[in-house]
């Protein structure tokens, strides 16, 4: 039986097999990529320039669109470029690179989205002590701790998976290399090590869920009991996009790796993929700039500036 040392190289699941589609898979990624890029990028540019968004909630943010960015530029690059030259090949460390960073970055980023339910939690619950909890240097070290789960689940489920003795092949049934199909790959004895850690990792993120479910109870019971109407509204259009945001990313996972095995279809494993690793980095600059006013205002200051400095 083959064993891992003998793969050089994995084989990623295409598209489709007719040149003319695959560019238009090409351009259409490519556009997603690049409003990705854009969004995030716009958000990010506005959040450091702008003083008065120099706030938890939008320090919490950037690093939001910054785990974004990070997350559709670990796929979505590779997939571009194997459409773009009709090939499926991917070298054994890119697919352990982009095992290890696709991880970290998804790891993190729901770290991220549970922190900024607790800062929801905090404004509107406990809006008194909102200074005191959420200072500067809590915030530093709660971002710190969201990055650094991030990275240490990388590098575990890293280590786990491409320790493992391969023994049916090198193609993988995905168009980038996610856990899952590799383990597919994996000696049916071997494979179970994995499987704990991701058990391990499943179990902290459903606490994590439900510490956010929880949270927004209190904050909506809070936001109830609010006499003015104007006051419920400020407090809805903070929350609003931050659970848009949580609803896409928990649901889409929830979809990729909850669907019964009865159902095997790599053309819907394909779209999946695309739903829960593509799909909420480009939508996410979209959600939360809708509703709001403070971020629209810091949008249209910044690009108004660059268009007079033109």
């Amino acid at each position: 039986m083959p064993n891992i040392s003998s793969v050089s190289k994995f084989l990623l699941l295409a598209f489709t097999d007719t040149r003319e589609l695959q560019l238009l898979h090409f351009a259409l990624f490519l556009g997603i990529y690049l409003a990705a890029l854009l969004g995030n990028g716009l958000i990010l540019t506005a959040v450091a320039c702008d003083h008065r968004l120099h706030t938890p909630m939008y320090f919490f943010l950037l690093n939001l669109a910054l785990l974004d960015l990070g997350c559709i530029s670990t796929t979505l690059p590779k997939a571009m470029a194997n459409a773009l030259w009709n090939t499926r090949a991917i070298s054994y460390q890119g697919c352990a690179a982009q095992v290890l960073f696709f991880v970290f970055f998804l790891a993190s980023e729901y770290s991220i989205l549970t922190i900024m339910a607790y800062d929801r939690y905090v404004a509107i619950c406990q809006p008194l002590h909102y200074g005191s909890l959420l200072g500067s240097r809590a915030c530093a070290q709660m971002a710190a701790a969201a990055w650094g789960t991030g990275f240490l689940s990388a590098v575990l489920h890293t280590a786990n998976t491409f320790s493992l003795p391969l023994c049916q092949g090198n193609a993988i049934d995905q168009f980038f290399c996610e856990i899952p199909q590799i383990l597919k790959l994996s000696c049916s004895d071997a494979y179970l090590r994995e499987v704990g850690a991701l058990v391990f990792s499943v179990s902290l993120l459903f606490g994590c869920f439900v510490f956010i479910v929880v949270s927004y109870v209190q904050v909506f019971r809070a936001v109830l009991r609010m006499p003015s109407e104007q006051g419920r509204h400020k407090a809805f259009s903070t929350c609003l996009p931050h659970l848009a945001v949580v609803s896409l990313f928990v649901s889409t996972a929830i979809f990729a790796y909850v669907k019964p095995p009865s159902i095997p279809s790599p053309s819907l494993d394909l779209v999946v993929a695309v739903l829960y690793s593509v799909l909420p980095p480009a939508v996410n600059p979209l959600i939360y700039s809708m509703r709001n006013q403070e971020l629209k205002r810091a949008l249209w200051k910044l690009m108004t500036r660059f268009v007079w400095k033109q």
